[in-house]
């Protein structure tokens, strides 16, 4: 057992002299979370270890600085801080913008951009934080590879928040020198404390964005600040350190196989390889005799452990880039250790003509504006080559959207006879596709605006809502919202109001299956909008009423019989729409491959009797229905689903149509609503 013993540390004690075992421990974690990611495609828990580790040597170092009374020039810290690190950051993602531009599909271009600014600012964890709630962003199909640049934004975001405590603290005490020390201890517990109840709550209702979340992670920083305030008055027998050491290493090596790190972190289960950390750091600091200090100081740990930051940058945009590459998900034994030699071969590159030069480099260090010359280059750099993409393709974008309406006629091609123009770009183009979720205007406003506190942010209006003398009410799932894209065209020609009630994963039944991105909320909201739509009173309610999947039978929404006898019962129409298909693949980027590669996009489809039900489930709803919507003949003509139909994707996704081809399907849809004879949406003489 530890001993914190009462002897007064000198200034000297605080200090942060090379600890060679430490260096070696964090060549270790590097390894491990490596080794983890390519061959084992789980996480190790030695990103834990590197915050710690920085949290230890940061706090250290500006405490000697405080207690010695010397001025901490925040200013001049950040500066030099940011010059060490930035630079061999920007390289990677330099490097990696270049890859991405020859091998990447497009569609996975606008993710990057957004990966690279955030990145670049570090913000990238709150960026995936956000992601990890957010149903649209699911629809993602691969991981970003700069991922991983989440924990070196939580990194950053700490360098600057330390600093700032540590120097408010000295500021406070500052002719008290010797209450720094018991004041940043009182501080950094109280963080501790307050940020793990707080990690440990957050992780069990939130494990997706407790991961990423600043907060759920400051106790771990505080960890190593506490043990670097306290080490000069831990005194432990050397046999003891020898143990404590040896169970640190096996600790850390078995965190990842024991415990799921990606799927359990942050939370409680994160003190494994805090303490385990400790425990080494602990074992190294005095007389080390038995324990692992001399295997961490060995030479092999020693000549990769100014490699350490360049591999965890570089492993991992080249572990993705070779998954998209070849098309696999997981390397095997020869190609994961290719990809470590070659990630070992670029980390080394990196580090020797990048970081060590800049970090070393005695002229950046006589003036802060130096160093700022240098983030400023690096961020110019990294951040004009990104807009310069941008705004490249935004142009190209523009060029295509200028072609005569006739060269993408959409659905209005099937049964046409009319032969398409040759060599015409598809829409919408690649990196467009975000802007394909359809959206009916602003938030609902007036008597529009929901009282439920559940349907915040979920409703929205169309601008004739307000004056026209008839509303619809679009109800549902993100397929409504792609599905309604006619709709709401429709309602724009015929002078009808729009309003959207929306929620991605959430039908308008409170039986069917959560599929909300946090899988929780679907039912309460599915209640509150049955409530608003009959408080409400539209003319006609527009909802899909079927589920179609790609690898099960097609089938009605469980309890959708129930919500339409609930409408029923208050007279308010519904127009009931099948579900398009959904596949097991991307279908954008199998006609985009295909477009690419000169081949038809024929190849794409797939038979309709594998993605749709033989016959509508809607049928049996005909009686509790105003009218029933089957876009299925403009899906799948001939019997077969297509990804593009007159030089239009049908889809953006696996599963949602896109908008372009929704508004093509707007003639179609006033045809079978005119045919139901419903006068709640008809076309008025005037109107």
């Amino acid at each position: 057992m530890a001993i914190i013993a009462p002897a007064r540390p000198t200034s000297d004690q605080v200090g942060t002299r090379r600890r060679t075992d430490i260096d070696g421990l964090r060549t270790l974690a590097i390894l491990l979370v490596v080794i983890y990611h390519v061959w084992f495609g789980r996480v190790s828990g030695g990103v834990d270890v590197f915050l710690m580790i920085s949290a230890f040597f940061l706090t250290g170092s500006l405490a000697k600085r405080a207690i010695a009374g010397e001025q901490l020039k925040l200013g001049t810290f950040w500066a030099r801080r940011f010059r060490r690190l930035l630079p061999a950051a920007a390289m990677t993602m330099l490097g990696l913008l270049v890859t991405a531009y020859f091998v990447y599909p497009p569609t996975q271009w606008p993710r990057l951009w957004a990966d690279t600014w955030s990145s670049l600012f570090y913000v990238q964890n709150w960026h995936l934080a956000f992601s990890e709630v957010d149903y649209y962003a699911r629809d993602v199909a691969s991981t970003s590879p700069l991922q991983h640049f989440w924990s070196l934004s939580v990194q950053g975001q700490v360098f600057l928040l330390w600093p700032l405590l540590i120097g408010f603290v000295a500021l406070c005490f500052a002719h008290r020198r010797e209450w720094i020390r018991p004041a940043l201890v009182i501080v950094f517990s109280l963080v501790f404390a307050v940020s793990l109840v707080f990690s440990v709550v957050e992780t069990s209702s939130a494990q997706a964005f407790a991961y990423f979340d600043t907060r759920a992670r400051l106790w771990e920083f505080a960890a190593g600040s506490l043990l670097a305030l306290l080490q000069p008055y831990i005194r432990v027998p050397a046999m003891i350190r020898a143990v404590l050491g040896w169970t640190g290493i096996a600790g850390i090596v078995l965190c990842g196989v024991v415990l799921d790190v990606r799927g359990g972190f942050p939370g409680y289960l994160a003190l494994w390889p805090i303490l385990a950390t400790a425990a080494i750091i602990v074992s190294g600091g005095e007389d080390h005799r038995g324990g692992p200090a001399k295997l961490l100081s060995s030479r092999p740990l020693q000549y990769f452990s100014g490699d350490a930051y360049a591999l965890y940058l570089i492993h991992w945009p080249v572990l993705i880039t070779w998954m998209i590459v070849t098309d696999r998900d997981r390397p095997g034994l020869l190609a994961g250790g290719a990809i470590i030699v070659g990630s070992m071969i670029l980390a080394r590159l990196l580090a020797r003509f990048v970081e060590h030069p800049l970090q070393r480099a005695a002229w950046f260090d006589r003036t802060t504006w130096r160093s700022l010359l240098v983030i400023g280059a690096c961020i110019l750099l990294v951040g004009g080559s990104t807009a310069a993409w941008q705004i490249g393709e935004r142009s190209r974008a523009a060029d295509i959207a200028m072609h005569p309406a006739e060269n993408h006629p959409g659905a209005a091609q099937i049964g046409s006879g009319s032969p398409l123009a040759d060599d015409v770009p598809l829409i919408p183009v690649a990196t467009a596709l975000d802007a394909q979720w359809s959206s009916a205007g602003a938030a609902c406003s007036g008597r529009f605006a929901p009282a439920s506190a559940v349907l915040a942010g979920s409703c929205n209006q169309s601008a004739l809502a307000k004056t026209a003398d008839r509303v619809v009410v679009i109800v549902g799932d993100s397929h409504a919202q792609q599905l309604g894209v006619p709709m709401i065209q429709v309602a724009k020609n015929r002078g009808i109001g729009v309003v959207t009630l929306l929620k991605g994963g959430c039908t308008i039944s409170a039986s069917e299956q959560d599929r909300s991105a946090t899988g929780s909320g679907c039912h309460d909201w599915a209640k509150a909008a049955i409530a608003y739509v009959e408080a409400l009173h539209p003319d006609a309610v527009y909802t899909v009423v079927t589920r179609a999947d790609p690898v099960a039978a097609e089938r009605k929404v469980d309890g959708i019989d129930q919500t339409l006898d609930v409408f029923a019962q208050s007279d308010i129409p519904v127009i009931a729409v099948r579900d398009n298909p959904r596949f097991s693949s991307n279908m954008y980027d199998c006609v985009a491959d295909a477009r690419a590669a000169g081949r038809s996009s024929e190849e794409c489809g797939v038979a309709k009797a594998a993605a749709l039900a033989d016959e509508n489930p809607a049928r049996s709803l005909e009686d509790r229905a105003a009218a029933l919507v089957d876009f299925t003949p403009w899906l799948c003509p001939d019997g077969i689903c297509r990804g593009e139909i007159g030089n239009v994707a049908v889809y953006l996704d696996d599963n949602h149509i896109t908008r372009d081809y929704g508004l093509t399907l707007a003639p179609m849809l006033a045809e079978m609503l005119d045919h139901a004879g419903l006068a709640a949406v008809s076309e008025r003489d005037g109107s």
